[in-house]
């Protein structure tokens, strides 16, 4: 079988069963390139998921383009990301085909508003861990002893800036970012 078509496939596959999202990924990711295929070293897979997370997009869609690239080029890259996306691109059309013609339908929109609630959950549950993530440094217990003052105050103040002045979201975040780099500089030893 050709390098190509490997690459597609088996970014098919971590497309079509990553469900949970991009850190559900890592692990089939992983699986593929380092274990199955040997198209990177352990040591370089970590690298890439380092890079994949860092760089803006899904995580799983910049490791599959990152992992065809070595492999085969702008050709292998282009196949993985497609091999990836493909079932998230399949799934939803279908369901934005179904949407289309039956939203007016009573039984649609019941589900539809009992689901509101449960991704607004999700999404608070998300949240509230990395918050203690930021303040506490863990989320499976909370420690005083691990309190993060600055941590904590950024929070604070990038909370207010959004709520408060309506500051675009991508401004906070880059001077949350300078402030710490800054703090860091100043108080490191």
């Amino acid at each position: 079988m050709s390098p190509l078509l490997q690459l597609f496939l088996s970014f098919l596959q971590v497309g079509l069963f990553s469900i949970g999202g991009g850190y559900a990924a890592i692990p089939l990711i992983q699986s593929q390139s380092v274990e199955i295929h040997h198209w990177l070293t352990a040591e370089q897979f970590l690298d890439l998921a380092t890079i994949a997370e860092m760089t803006p997009g899904p995580i799983a869609v910049n490791a599959a383009t990152f992992v065809g690239l070595k492999v085969s080029g702008l050709p292998g890259a282009l196949l993985a990301t497609f091999g990836c996306i493909l079932p998230s691109l399949v799934i939803v059309s279908l369901l934005s085909y179904i949407y289309a013609h039956y939203r007016e339908l009573p039984m649609l929109q019941s589900v539809l508003s009992s689901l509101r609630p449960a991704v607004v959950a999700l999404i608070t549950s998300a949240g509230l861990s990395m918050l203690f993530q930021v303040i506490f440094g863990t989320t499976s217990f909370l420690l005083i002893s691990q309190f993060n003052l600055q941590g904590f105050l950024l929070f604070g103040c990038a909370f207010f800036a959004l709520r408060r002045f309506r500051l675009n979201p991508i401004l906070v975040m880059v001077l949350c970012g300078a402030v710490s780099l800054l703090l860091g500089l100043i108080y490191s030893p």
